[in-house]
């Protein structure tokens, strides 16, 4: 459907999380292939109308590990593979697996509310689609080639993705089986709720209990994100912001100097370094490292990611 590349410098990092979900779907979908088959695996892991009335309710998160077929998991992995890995590693591991799980929760409440009479309902879609709403909240203005072909910024991206889920659950409204297109609203608005509310009473509380709020403030600094839009003072701001931040907190209080018999050679610490290339990218931008200072504040991001 689309795609985003990562330059070799902003890349994320072992997108452990990611790699889990896929690899747990992909599971589910061999042994559903080869030893119980899609009806069996649907009756027993996917959610039915009356799943919490008879205490089923294991299939409220099980649902969104089980696919309808091959092009089904197929699509949904690779989605996930376009935008999981960055929002994980700006979030971190379990902050992003309890997101997804969120989101595939608000799938099965919509889907409940609003498709009862849809069948069975399977998929990561719903908990999928709130992890690209993640995405375009945090780097809307990244381009992705939509069908491998039309460019599109990742915010409309998303817009033109619940346009059309919202125009397809209206036009099937009342029809049984087919796609689960309330479930995948639900994903997205839950997604949207996670990031846009998070003080709105229980729900603030229960979403402060289960993973904390990312706090970019705190946060080390990370990889600049690839983008169309040049400059991007924000992100910029941000990274120096954060970066020196971290820095401070890392640095050991200074101390008087002790007497010296004679003068010793002065040796630049290796933050003063780390500070240059900041200044640097808040006057002229990313595009004016040279390959060594981004090395530099690659390393410096790991060792910081590390304390």
């Amino acid at each position: 459907m689309a795609y985003v590349t990562y330059d070799e410098f902003d890349s994320p990092r072992s997108p452990s999380a990611v790699y889990w979900l896929i690899g747990l779907c992909v599971g589910v979908y061999f042994v559903q292939a080869t030893l119980v088959g899609d009806a069996n695996m649907a009756r027993w892991f996917g959610y039915a109308s009356g799943d919490v009335a008879s205490g089923a309710m294991w299939t409220l998160g099980t649902y969104m590990f089980v696919h309808g077929g091959l092009m089904h998991l197929l699509l949904n992995m690779w989605t996930l593979w376009l935008f999981g890995p960055r929002v994980e590693a700006a979030w971190g591991a379990s902050t992003f697996t309890w997101y997804y799980l969120w989101c595939g929760l608000g799938g099965w409440a919509f889907h409940a509310m609003f498709q009862q009479g849809g069948g069975l309902l399977v998929g990561a879609s719903a908990a999928i689609l709130g992890v690209a709403v993640a995405y375009a909240s945090r780097w809307p203005d990244d381009e992705v080639l939509f069908f491998g072909v039309v460019p599109m910024k990742v915010r409309w991206l998303v817009v033109f993705m619940a346009l059309i889920n919202i125009t397809m659950a209206v036009v099937n409204a009342g029809s049984l089986g087919g796609t689960a297109y309330a479930a995948h609203i639900g994903g997205m608005i839950a997604g949207w709720v996670y990031l846009r509310a998070p003080s709105a009473g229980s729900l603030g509380r229960f979403r402060n209990r289960i993973a904390p709020a990312p706090d970019y403030g705190d946060e080390p600094p990370r990889a600049v994100p690839k983008s169309s839009a040049r400059p991007r003072e924000r992100e910029v701001d941000d990274i120096v912001a954060q970066s020196k931040a971290a820095m401070a907190r890392t640095r050991p209080p200074q101390t008087a100097p002790k007497p010296q018999s004679a003068p010793a050679a002065v040796v630049p610490e290796p933050a003063t370094a780390l500070d240059a290339v900041l200044d640097k990218i808040a006057a002229e931008g990313m595009d004016s490292l040279t390959l060594a200072e981004r090395n530099l504040l690659d390393e410096w991001s790991r060792r910081l990611r590390g304390n």
